[in-house]
C-alpha cells in the first residue's frame, strides 16, 4: 500500500491533528547503531521523536530539568553572553549563545565546547547536514555528559539534555533573528505572524480522520502552522496537548534576553520561579503597611477607591480619585501598580493621558479592563488599541490587560482569543479574573507567550497550586478592602455587645510611622 501525504493549513485542523494522538512526530529511520554514538540513536532516546508511556517518561525528564531553571535568569545571562559575544549577530551564533547559557545554567562542564558539539549536531537532527559530524559531536558529548557506568537510564539521561539543548538553540535563534528584523514588535505578535516552525511533520500510526479526511497508518501529515495563525488569534506556535512544548517560558526569556530588551524591576517579579502576590491597597496606610510586611509591589483596588467615596465601582467614576491616589503612593518607596478600570474612557488618547498621569506620578503598571458596567465587553479591537497606544507612550509602564470574559460567562475560547489580541497589542501580563478552573487555567498557561494573573478564590486553587499552572501573578483584589469592613464592623459590634476584641491591630504609633518621610505629624 502506498501512503499518502497530507496538508492541513486550517487552524482548527492544525490544532485537532497536534492533539491526535494517533499522529506523532516522524521516528527514526533504520538502525540506531551503538548507544550514544551516533544522531539515529539520539533521535529515538528523546521525547519529541517518541510516543506513548515512553514520551511521558522522557518528558517528565525534560521538565524537570527546566523546572530548576528560573527564566530572568536566562534572560540576563543570555543579555550578557551576546554582548559580550565577538562572533556576530547570525542564527548559528545565537543558537550557540543560547546553548551556552543553558548548558551553564544547567550545570554542564565546559558550555563552550557543549555548545560547538550542538551546533554540528542540528542538521542531521531535523533531517539534514552532515551525519558523519554529526554522529562525532554526539558521542563526545556524550562522553562529556554521561557519567560511568553507563546504562540505560544514564543514557537516556544524557540524550534528553543534548536533545533539550538542540532544539531550544535552533527554535530560539530563528525567533530571534526574526523579532530582530521587526523592530519592537511584541513577541507574541512575531510567533504570530512569523512562527519560527512553520510546518510541523507528523506521521500516523494508526487510522484517524481529520477534517472529514481519512488518514491511514503510515502516511504523513504536514500542519502549515504559519498559514493556520493568519485565521486564529492564537497561535500554535508552541504546539498544543499533550505536546505543548514544556521550555516555552525559557526560550521567550532567552529570546528577550539576546534581544536586549529592556525589563523594568516590576516586570521582572513576573518572570521569577515564584509567582508575584500582589495584595491590593485603597488608600496609603494600607499600602504602606502591606510593604512594611514585606510584599515587593502593592496594587490597587477599584472597589476600594469607589465604595470610600461613595461611589460605583466599573463606572467610570472615580478617575480624578485614582490619579490623587496613585500620587500619594507616588511619596512611598515601594512598587505599585494601579487598576484604571477601562481606562475610564473609550477615546484613546483620554487613556493615554490617563497613563501618563499616574506614570509620572510613580506608577510602574496599570490594570485595563474589557468589561463594562452594562454587562458587556468592550469591542476587542478598541481594547488592543487602547493597549498598544498606551505602551508606545509610556513604553517603561507594565499594561495588564484584563478580560472579564470569565465574570460574564462567556467560554474559554472568547478568553483565549481575547487575551491573545491583548498580548499581541503589546500588553506585558493578562488577567482573568473569575478564573479558578484548573484545567483553564493549564490551557491559558500553555499558550500565553506573556505571564498570566489570576485573582486569588478561597474556594478556588490555593496559591502553591497556581503556581504549579504556570499563573505568574496572583491578585487580592477587593479581599483585603472587604475584610478590613468586616474586621471594623466585628470589632465595633463586639464592644457594643460586651464581648472581647481585637488585641491584634497596630497601634497608633505604628500607624503614624507608616506615612512618608517628612509627612508624619503627632495629633491627640
Amino acid at each position: 500500500m502506498r501512503h499518502q501525504t497530507h496538508e492541513f493549513d486550517r487552524w482548527a485542523d492544525v490544532r485537532a491533528a497536534l492533539a491526535d494522538p494517533a499522529l506523532v512526530p516522524e521516528p527514526p529511520a533504520g538502525d540506531i547503531g551503538s548507544a550514544g554514538a551516533s544522531v539515529a540513536w539520539l533521535r529515538s532516546a528523546v521525547a519529541r521523536f517518541s510516543s506513548g508511556q515512553a514520551h511521558r517518561r522522557r518528558r517528565a525528564l525534560v521538565e524537570a530539568e527546566l523546572a530548576r531553571l528560573e527564566p530572568v535568569t536566562l534572560r540576563d545571562a543570555a543579555a550578557a553572553d551576546g554582548s559580550e559575544g565577538s562572533e556576530g549577530s547570525d542564527s548559528e551564533t545565537r543558537a550557540r549563545v543560547v546553548v551556552r547559557v543553558l548548558a551553564e545554567a544547567l550545570g554542564m562542564p565546559e558550555p563552550g565546547a557543549v555548545a560547538e558539539g550542538v551546533s554540528a549536531i542540528g542538521g542531521a537532527y531535523f533531517g539534514g547536514g552532515d551525519a558523519g559530524t554529526a554522529d562525532a559531536a554526539v558521542a563526545r558529548l556524550v562522553a562529556l555528559l554521561a557519567p560511568e557506568p553507563r546504562d540505560d537510564a544514564v543514557l537516556e539521561a544524557a540524550a534528553h539534555r543534548i536533545g533539550l539543548l538542540v532544539q531550544a538553540g535552533e527554535a530560539t535563534a530563528a525567533l530571534v533573528e526574526t523579532a530582530a528584523e521587526s523592530g519592537d514588535v511584541p513577541l507574541a505578535r512575531v510567533l504570530w505572524e512569523a512562527p519560527p516552525v512553520r510546518v510541523m511533520r507528523r506521521v500516523a500510526v494508526a487510522a484517524t480522520r481529520i477534517a472529514g479526511r481519512e488518514i491511514a497508518a503510515g502516511d504523513t501529515v504536514l500542519l502549515d502552522l504559519a498559514t493556520a495563525n493568519r485565521t486564529h488569534p492564537v497561535p500554535l506556535t508552541f504546539g498544543a496537548p499533550p505536546r505543548v512544548c514544556p521550555g516555552r517560558a525559557h526560550a521567550l526569556a532567552l529570546a528577550e534576553g539576546l534581544l536586549r530588551r529592556p525589563l523594568t524591576p516590576f516586570a521582572r517579579m513576573h518572570h521569577q520561579a515564584a509567582p508575584l502576590l500582589l495584595p491590593n491597597a485603597w488608600d496609603y496606610a494600607s499600602a504602606a503597611a502591606l510593604a512594611a510586611a514585606g510584599f515587593p509591589a502593592i496594587g490597587t483596588t477599584s472597589l476600594g477607591v469607589a465604595a470610600a467615596l461613595g461611589l460605583p465601582d466599573g463606572a467610570a467614576a472615580t478617575a480624578d480619585a485614582t490619579v490623587a491616589l496613585a500620587r500619594r503612593l507616588g511619596r512611598g518607596s515601594f512598587l505599585f501598580t494601579v487598576d484604571a478600570e477601562g481606562g475610564f474612557s473609550d477615546d484613546v488618547a483620554e487613556v493615554v493621558a490617563l497613563a501618563e498621569q499616574l506614570y509620572a506620578a510613580g506608577a510602574a503598571g496599570i490594570n485595563l479592563e474589557d468589561g463594562r458596567s452594562d454587562g458587556t465587553l468592550a469591542p476587542v479591537a478598541l481594547h488592543a488599541a487602547k493597549i498598544a497606544a498606551v505602551k508606545s507612550a509610556v513604553p517603561a509602564l507594565f499594561v495588564n490587560a484584563r478580560t472579564d470574559t470569565h465574570w460574564l460567562g462567556c467560554e474559554q475560547d472568547t478568553t483565549s482569543s481575547r487575551l491573545a489580541v491583548y498580548e499581541q497589542a503589546g500588553a506585558d501580563g493578562v488577567f482573568v479574573p473569575g478564573l479558578s478552573d484548573p484545567d483553564e487555567i493549564t490551557a491559558l498557561t500553555s499558550s500565553l507567550v506573556v505571564p498570566l494573573n489570576i485573582l486569588y478564590a478561597p474556594s478556588g486553587p490555593p496559591f502553591a497550586e497556581l503556581a504549579a499552572m504556570g499563573v505568574r501573578r496572583v491578585s487580592l483584589g477587593s479581599l483585603l478592602y472587604r475584610g478590613a469592613l468586616a474586621s471594623a464592623v466585628s470589632t465595633a459590634t463586639a464592644v457594643r455587645d460586651g464581648r472581647p476584641t481585637d488585641l491584634t491591630a497596630p497601634s497608633y504609633a505604628e500607624v503614624q510611622r507608616l506615612g512618608p518621610v517628612g509627612t508624619r505629624a503627632s495629633s491627640a
